[in-house]
């Protein structure tokens, strides 16, 4: 079993709808403080992952392309560093737009774009057409580069980490006993898409969410620590309801464009120990 102890602070480099910075700034007890292996099947950008820094992990999401870049800077983070570097000397307007229509060969190149886009893009937002491709705006932000950037610290980490780009029920179905399983998925509920949908490129939908309830029960009965991060809604309350242990937490709200229309919003955590 892991015990959690003093590790240096290592911050996601990568901003994404729903992240969950403001529950590991604010609620960081919520967490176990000792487990066996850590296993994130919605990876995104990692934020409970990078806190809690785990000796080992299994670390998953169906974006291919945001997989790719965490396995680039874990097989060669100087490369990505130097590729960055060479957009940050690069960006405008009209640059942003010429890489975002280019699909570098290498794998290196591909997680660099990804970076650059998702640092220079409106509002650090992942979003992609039918066909696949990314087409979010540019946006205001200027810095490729960033003060907190350290991705040898990153890659360091992640060399104790499993990386898959794979279907949800196959990652969690890998949870044993003592194993803790952080579950952040998108949040659609029964009857009422949210706003996080029009994000995902396919719908996760409300038979997803009854699949995941139950991959989540199985790993409980083997043993696994869960914690399910979600939508504080009825239908998610009826879903888990028998479970675990519900607690309702209150966060800061920063996706919509005007500011007038931000402030705070509620969601529900589940934890299954």
């Amino acid at each position: 079993m892991e015990q959690m102890k003093e590790k240096k602070i290592i911050l996601p480099f990568l901003k994404w709808a729903g992240g969950k910075r403001w529950l590991v700034t604010t609620y960081s007890s919520l967490f176990p403080t000792t487990f066996g292996r850590y296993i994130e099947p919605f990876l995104g950008s990692g934020s409970v992952y990078f806190h809690l820094a785990p000796a080992r992990a299994l670390l998953a999401d169906t974006n291919r392309d945001l997989i790719d870049t965490y396995r680039a800077i874990k097989c060669n983070w100087g490369k990505i560093s130097k590729l960055i570097r060479t957009h940050h000397n690069n960006h405008t307007h009209q640059y942003y737009y010429k890489v975002r229509a280019s699909l570098p060969r290498t794998i290196y190149g591909r997680a660099a774009r990804f970076i650059y886009l998702n640092r220079t893009c409106w509002n650090g937002l992942y979003r992609v057409n039918l066909n696949g491709e990314f087409n979010v705006p540019v946006g205001t932000k200027k810095n490729v580069i960033l003060s907190t950037d350290d991705f040898e610290s990153v890659a360091n980490i992640l060399k104790g980490a499993d990386l898959y780009d794979d279907d949800f029920e196959k990652i969690i179905g890998r949870a044993r006993n003592g194993d803790f399983v952080f579950v952040d998925p998108p949040y659609t509920v029964k009857h009422n898409y949210n706003g996080f949908v029009k994000y995902n490129e396919n719908l996760f939908s409300w038979d997803d969410q009854k699949r995941l309830r139950n991959a989540i029960i199985r790993a409980k009965s083997r043993g696994a620590l869960v914690m399910i991060t979600n939508a504080n809604h009825r239908s998610i309350h009826e879903l888990y309801k028998g479970v675990g242990k519900f607690r309702v937490l209150t966060r800061p709200s920063i996706l919509a464009a005007n500011a007038n229309f931000r402030g705070e919003s509620q969601e529900l955590i589940i934890t299954c120990w």
